[in-house]
Formats: structure tokens, sequence, C-alpha cells
């Protein structure tokens, strides 16, 4: 027996339940695939380790899905001020709320505090099905409609399939879809750390010779740290004993927040720059990192694939208002043109930033620190980055911008 859906959502992850979820909220009979099934609920410590930057624009997004309010109740932590500095010079910015109409630049969140948040919405939208676990082991191609066999033997058709599955994304290979990218040879680790002196609710990175570390606050006091490596130096560090790593860690932090007390379970994973060469095929499309993978220097990869969900479900509802079939591809055409364009501009400043960041040849440090210091002195150039940074910009989805589209 083959169960029919209207869209089909591969991958339960923030972006593929955002887009599930607002697909629903429009009336649209979908159908969400995850090959775990989600925690909804975990004892308050440890803190996971998977911490991702929420713009306004994200959180806007949450909010008009309804599940901002269970991120709240689970946990989340409000940062107002952001501090950039570059340890090889003396180069700095600041950006602080106060020059902003907001109480704050955004927001940190365990990335299971959003994905339990939406798929407790999921579960109150009559339109909506969750599927887990669900791994999809085959794709057909029909002559409106695409049909997946799953790896219970299971068939499912939808007039459209929506792959957020990952970097790696297993839908995207069975569409053919081929990707352009290449690897910075570079790691990102992560882990949960105590210190001295209190993170003042303030993102603080410092730029150092092989990447940035990052120190973002958490409600309970503690700091997500997510420091760029060499692949080699990350490897050897996830190797050292806690008290070993937490003495390098406060040496590469300058002593900002003081003394490195503790830390909890370290992980790291590789970083490629990544982009799918089309978004789009016949009654397909791609959301977040399927589309895109970026450096998480300034923590935006999260944050473009939720306007991506927010993007592609507008244009999904809007579709079937005006009684067009959900497996053209003139609505598809419009949701690539829309995001590629602009995901591809925030993944090069991304690579630009972290290639200039790894220059060690001292004229080019004195113009680059110039550079930041001229920015932090001008009140309309750090305006325009806030803005941008913080998600604020004429072009996005409405639910990025707190409009209804359904």
């Amino acid at each position: 027996m083959t169960h029919h859906y209207e869209v089909i959502v591969c991958g339960g992850g923030m972006v593929g339940a955002a887009t599930a979820c607002a697909l629903a909220h429009g009336g649209i009979k979908v159908a969400l695939l995850e090959r775990f099934n989600p925690e909804r609920q975990w004892p308050p410590e440890p803190i996971d380790i998977r911490v991702s930057a929420l713009t306004k624009a994200s959180q806007n997004i949450l909010e008009m899905l309804g599940a901002w309010p269970g991120m709240l109740q689970r946990g989340v932590c409000a940062y107002r001020d952001m501090r950039v500095w570059d340890a090889g010079a003396d180069g700095e910015l600041h950006f602080d709320c106060a020059d902003t109409p907001f109480s704050e630049l955004g927001h940190l969140v365990e990335n299971r505090v959003a994905v339990a948040a939406l798929w407790d919405q999921l579960d109150a939208l009559p339109s909506a099905t969750c599927i887990a676990p669900a791994k999809v082991i085959d794709m057909q191609l029909n002559e409106n409609s695409r049909q997946l066999r799953l790896q219970d033997d299971r068939t499912l058709e939808a007039d459209l399939i929506i792959a957020a599955d990952g970097r790696d994304s297993t839908l995207r290979a069975m569409a053919g879809i081929a990707v352009t990218g290449w690897d910075y040879h570079q790691d990102g680790l992560v882990a949960t750390v105590t210190t001295e002196m209190s993170h003042q609710f303030t993102a603080w990175q410092r730029f150092l010779a092989e990447g940035p570390l990052a120190f973002l606050p958490l409600n309970n006091g503690q700091c997500s740290i997510v420091w760029t490596l060499s692949s080699a130096t990350a490897k050897k560090y996830l190797a050292l004993a806690d008290k070993d790593f937490l003495q390098v860690l406060e040496q590469a932090s300058g002593g900002i927040l003081g003394k490195m007390l503790d830390v909890g379970p370290r992980a790291a994973f590789p970083l490629r720059f990544q982009y799918a060469n089309r978004y789009i095929d016949q009654g397909f499309a791609l959301c977040g990192d399927a589309a895109h993978a970026m450096h998480p220097l300034a923590g935006q990869g999260v944050n473009a694939g939720l306007l991506d969900a927010a993007a592609i479900a507008e244009l999904v509802i809007q579709t079937k208002q005006e009684k067009r079939p959900l497996s053209s591809s003139r609505f598809l055409r419009r949701y690539e043109r829309w995001r590629k364009g602009d995901n591809l501009m925030m993944m090069s400043t991304m690579d630009a930033l972290n290639k200039t960041y790894r220059i060690t040849a001292e004229p080019l440090v004195g113009l680059r620190s110039a550079g930041m210091n001229l920015v932090n002195s001008s009140v309309l150039a750090k305006t325009y980055f806030n803005n941008y940074a913080m998600g604020l910009r004429d072009d996005l989805p409405k639910l990025a911008k707190r409009q209804i589209c359904w």
C-alpha cells in the first residue's frame, strides 16, 4: 500500500522540522521522515554540545510556527553583546544590542531544544505526519510525483519531495544533483566549558592563526565553545586530558574569561565549503545543509537553512492557493533564484573572512586590523553589518518578517 502526501520532507532536524511545520500550518498534507526519533526530554545536565546562534529572523520564524514558547520553556540564552578581536594585531569589533531596537542581538539554543519544540508543534497539526524511524533506500520519479521506498518496505508518494537531510544528503545523491566545494582541512572543535569569569551574556570570538575561537554564553553560566583548528591540531586536542586541554584553551582565549575551570565532552567535525549545483529537480528541492554548507565562524548555517524553510513553504502554500500542481517546476525555480544567490553570498563572505584571518604576512595583518577598527568606529558600517547578521533585510520570507503566509 502506497501512502500519498502532498509534500514529504526528509530530515527531521531543525530545518526539516521547521519546513514541515510551516507547510502543515498552511494546510499542506505533509510527512516528515527522520531516521531516529528525536529526544523530547532530558536531564538538565550536561548541556548538548550542539548549539546554534539564532538570529532575530530565525526567532521570528520559530515564533510564527508556535515553537518559540516550547524553546523558552526548555531553555535558550539571549546574548546582548558581541566582541571580536584579532590575536595577531590590535583590531577589534564590538556590537551592542543598545545600538539596535532590540534587547538582544540573538539567542543561543541547543539544537535538541529547537527540534523538540518543533516536533511538539507537528504533533498538534492535523495535516502533519511524523514517521520515525524511517530510512529512505530508493526514490523513483513518476509523471507528476515522486515515490520513496523505506528500509521497512513501506512506500510513500508525494507531489514534492524536500530533502533536508544534511551535508551528505542521501536524497540529493538519489536525485543525481552534484555538488561543488572543497575541504578546509580544518575541524570545528566543540565543547561546554566553565570559566572563572562571567560570560556577561556576550558572544566572544578571538581570531587565532589556525582559526577563530568562540565562547558562546549559556543560561546556566557556562559557555559553549566552537574552535576552528587544523584537522591535525583538533585530533591532538581531543586526545588531551581535560586538565591539559583547559590549559591550552585558557592560553588561546587570551584570559578574556579568566581561568578555564571545567570542560565537558569534546567533539570535532570536519569543515567544508560546499553547495549543490542545483537546488531543484522535477518535484524535488533541497533545503539547509543539503543545499549549502558554510564555514561556522559567524554561525550562519542554520539561519540560512531556516530562511530556506520559510521561503519554500511560502511558495508551496501560494502554489496550492492558486490551485496549481505542487509538482510544477515554476515555483521551484523561484525558490532556487530566491535562496541560492543569498546563500552563496553568505558562504563566500565566510570563506573570505576565514582565509583573511589565516594570513600571517605582517603588512596584510596590519591592514586587516586597520579595517576592523575602521568598521568599529563607523556607525553606518556597524549598523549595516549588525542588521545583516541579525537577518533584518527586506528580501526575507514572510515568516521571517512576522507575516502570515498561509
